[in-house]
């Protein structure tokens, strides 16, 4: 009977937590709280806190005086997410129908989700209700596919050994990674939006851990491709991401993100 790779990684949130976190979210928390202007005694919101390495930048600058909300449709995660902190309130719901009054928030933030959500229209409107006038979004995606060259590579790897549908699971993440496209969906919302550019790279142990993670993570291959597949593809990818391997082993890759900010007007 084959073995698919949800059967083989029975908790993604832990996975993800372990190897995402470090080697792609861990350093756009900061990045992103900044572009919110995330200042002491803020009331903010992180939409798709996933385990919080937003969430957790932001209540940083919030500080002690600061309310600070992590919000997330996967419950795993949050359970992941709160034996971080207890002095964030972590919360189940989706973006497109948030548990909360208008006009309550300073700031609302997210960062890699908004290429998840359901109905990104909705999801803008949702986030233009709850903040309060003069209050600040910010909203984080990554760039084409095409930027990452390691990502690039290995979605083509999997067109070739499984097929484009499979190989368009690598690229889900990174479906809104056009800054004019970007800026229109948000301006029809936030008149005022904008989209910046930063620069940065991804950082995985080694091509073992980069293909097994992503092997793992139920947002891309997880529970696609089969234990005989994947372990084909470590073996193409050992030599397509080769140029990417640092002396230590390490691989480490380009892999820039789209920053929206806005402002709700007073």
């Amino acid at each position: 009977m084959t073995t698919t790779a949800e059967t083989r990684t029975p908790d993604p949130a832990k996975i993800y937590d372990r190897s995402f976190v470090p080697a792609l979210f861990a350093r756009w928390g900061p990045v992103v709280a900044h572009a919110a202007r995330i200042r002491p005694g803020d009331r903010v919101l992180d939409i798709a806190c996933g385990t919080g390495a937003l969430t957790l930048a932001a209540a940083e600058r919030a500080g002690p005086d600061g309310e600070v909300i992590g919000l997330d449709p996967n419950p795993a995660m949050l359970e992941v997410a709160r034996a971080k902190s207890v002095a964030i309130d972590w919360r189940e719901g989706s973006a497109e129908a948030l548990p909360f009054d208008d006009a309550v928030f300073d700031a609302v933030i997210s960062q890699f989700g908004l290429m998840f959500f359901d109905d990104t229209a909705r999801a803008f409107a949702e986030m233009y209700r709850v903040l309060a006038p003069g209050g600040r979004l910010a909203l984080a995606v990554f760039d084409a596919v095409e930027t990452a060259p390691g990502y690039d590579l290995l979605a083509k790897l999997l067109d070739r050994q499984c097929g484009r549908e499979i190989g368009n699971a690598v690229r889900a993440p990174f479906a809104m990674g056009d800054a004019d496209n970007l800026r229109a969906l948000a301006a029809c919302t936030f008149p005022n939006a904008t989209v910046t550019r930063h620069e940065g790279e991804v950082h995985f142990p080694s091509i073992a851990d980069l293909v097994e993670t992503e092997d793992a993570c139920i947002w891309t291959l997880g529970g696609l491709i089969d234990t005989e597949q994947a372990a084909r593809l470590r073996d193409a990818a050992e030599q397509e991401l080769r140029p990417f391997v640092r002396p230590d082993g390490a691989i480490i890759f380009a892999m820039p993100a789209l920053i929206v900010t806005a402002t709700k007007p007073e």
